[in-house]
């Protein structure tokens, strides 16, 4: 069930910012505590187990609207014990329309919020940090390993034609996977690169299955020899 959304220019009980994301936070744990069969309990034993204890009665009181505060780690502990990650807990889409940013702002869609906070949409001149190329990173991962496969079965299908046109189209999807692969690689070693020299940050560390693409050697910055 949807939450209720607030309204700032109708409803005379308009939240602080900060009770709303508590309420955000109870209102997802809350829901997903109930929807995956546990009690209040049962939860605070999870957490428990996962290292960092949060009694019943805590659990109670935040989900009622009681607890006066909630942090960061009690929020971080809770997403991992119900399967989930903070972040919906604090956003949680699909479940509260609108949700405020910051105090004193109008609200906006949930979705949006949550976009903002990580990075994924800017406004302004505010600085995403490094997400847009990281997020560019994972997207050339999949793009080569997706390409490299098809490329076998191309491979495959070449070895297996039992007719001339057959090999020709089959060798001509080979090709042009292999294009894929190779256009996506010189891609993601320009983003590596870029990350190292022009962010001075340390790229992602690349994953089973892309570990032939090696970096190529880092070229010396003579910048500042040549100022001496």
């Amino acid at each position: 069930m949807t939450q209720r959304n607030f309204d700032d220019e109708e409803d005379d009980d308009f939240p602080e910012w900060a009770d709303r994301v508590k309420a955000n936070v109870a209102g997802e744990v809350r829901r997903r505590r109930k929807e995956m069969g546990w009690s209040a309990q049962q939860l605070a034993d999870r957490c428990a187990e996962l290292g960092h204890p949060i009694p019943r009665n805590v659990i109670a009181n935040m989900e009622s609207g009681r607890r006066a505060n909630l942090p960061l780690v009690d929020v971080m502990i809770l997403a991992v014990a119900l399967y989930t990650s903070p972040i919906c807990l604090i956003f949680p889409v699909g479940y509260v329309e609108d949700t405020q940013e910051y105090p004193f702002q109008h609200l906006l869609p949930t979705w949006e919020a949550m976009r903002r906070f990580t990075g994924e949409s800017r406004y302004g001149e505010g600085d995403a940090g490094l997400i847009p190329e990281f997020n560019r990173h994972a997207t050339l991962e999949l793009t080569i390993k997706a390409a490299r496969d098809e490329e076998r079965l191309a491979a495959f299908a070449v070895r297996t034609a039992t007719t001339s046109s057959q090999r020709e189209e089959a060798e001509r999807k080979r090709a042009e996977y292999a294009d894929r692969a190779d256009s996506a690689t010189n891609e993601l070693l320009w983003l590596r690169e870029s990350i190292r020299r022009e962010k001075g940050a340390v790229p992602p560390r690349l994953p089973l299955g892309l570990e032939d693409i090696e970096d190529p050697e880092p070229t010396p910055d003579t910048t500042e020899e040549n100022a001496l």
